[in-house]
């Protein structure tokens, strides 16, 4: 199949994160939860229709027994619309590409409303489905039955609009990531350079800390990825991951094994990849201590 972006709700609380399922998941506040690479398929997110395709979600629609007692949020919306966007980008489509043939809800894909008849209609009855599935028919209660048109149409209003230069923080936003002085910090018997920011956390080159720890890695400029060859890593899902309102490009570091989970996500400044270090060490299970902060050895659990 060509590459396709389905957008669902997971019928749960707004709070709710699972792995497995979809690709990224997106709070009720707007945070994204990105829990595999875009890169790999997963298998259950749209029926027969798995491959070549990335699932987004927003954690909503789990009321009981009316589903909007929990909408999608404007900031779920917001925030949907903007890393479909960018997930478009970074396949070279632009707004005049989004399409119900590339971007689709999981109500349309369910009732095959691309016009690839893949299965039985599932989706919502008033297109003559089963009713199973139809996720963002309507973005409101009682709303027309429109919402993938006015979802594809808000991606395309990201595409069209400019983007800001790559490398430059937002300083209008009060998540802005600032970067205050630079310094060092012992690592594994050895001095680490590392940049302090505003809030006093240590970053430092994704590519030094692997290469300290002696952890393979190939680095996939095209998807802004780093892969990993390391195979007793267990990715943990953090509340803090890094979002893009630090107003720096993102870059991700997956497992090069199995569906290719996040283990953390950092920034590219200067063309080069970043990750906070403490985030670096718990992933990795380095031992740490603190008041002076340093890197021990890598001791695993």
């Amino acid at each position: 199949m060509p590459a396709t972006i389905y957008l669902h709700w997971a019928a749960t609380s707004y709070s709710w994160v699972r792995s497995g399922l979809y690709h990224t998941i997106i709070g009720g506040d707007g945070r994204l939860r990105r829990l595999h690479a875009y890169s790999i398929d997963l298998p259950a997110h749209t029926w027969r229709r798995n491959s070549n395709a990335v699932a987004l979600s927003c954690a909503c629609m789990g009321g009981r027994p009316d589903p909007w007692t929990l909408p999608p949020t404007e900031a779920q919306l917001e925030a949907l619309c903007r890393e479909a966007a960018q997930v478009a980008r970074s396949w070279g489509w632009g707004a005049a590409d989004i399409g119900i043939e590339r971007v689709m809800t999981h109500a349309e894909a369910a009732s095959n409303r691309d016009g690839q008849w893949m299965h039985e209609n599932y989706g919502p009855v008033i297109w003559g489905g089963t009713g199973e599935r139809w996720d963002f028919l309507q973005l409101t209660r009682n709303g027309p039955p429109t919402g993938g048109d006015q979802l594809r149409q808000r991606i395309r209003s990201v595409l069209a609009a400019p983007q800001l230069p790559p490398e430059l923080p937002l300083q209008s936003s009060e998540a802005a990531l600032v970067f205050r002085r630079a310094a060092t910090m012992p690592a594994r018997g050895q001095e680490l350079a590392v940049e302090i920011d505003a809030a006093g956390s240590s970053w430092a080159l994704a590519a030094e800390l692997l290469a300290l720890y002696e952890i393979p890695y190939a680095w996939e400029a095209s998807r802004r990825r780093i892969l990993v060859g390391s195979l007793d890593v267990v990715p943990s899902f953090r509340e803090d991951q890094v979002q893009p309102s630090v107003g720096w490009p993102l870059f991700e570091m997956t497992l090069q094994s199995g569906n290719a989970p996040v283990i953390l996500r950092g920034i590219l400044r200067e063309n080069r990849a970043w990750c906070r270090v403490l985030e670096f060490a718990e992933e990795f299970g380095i031992s740490v201590t603190f008041d002076p902060f340093v890197l021990l050895e890598r001791r695993g659990g």
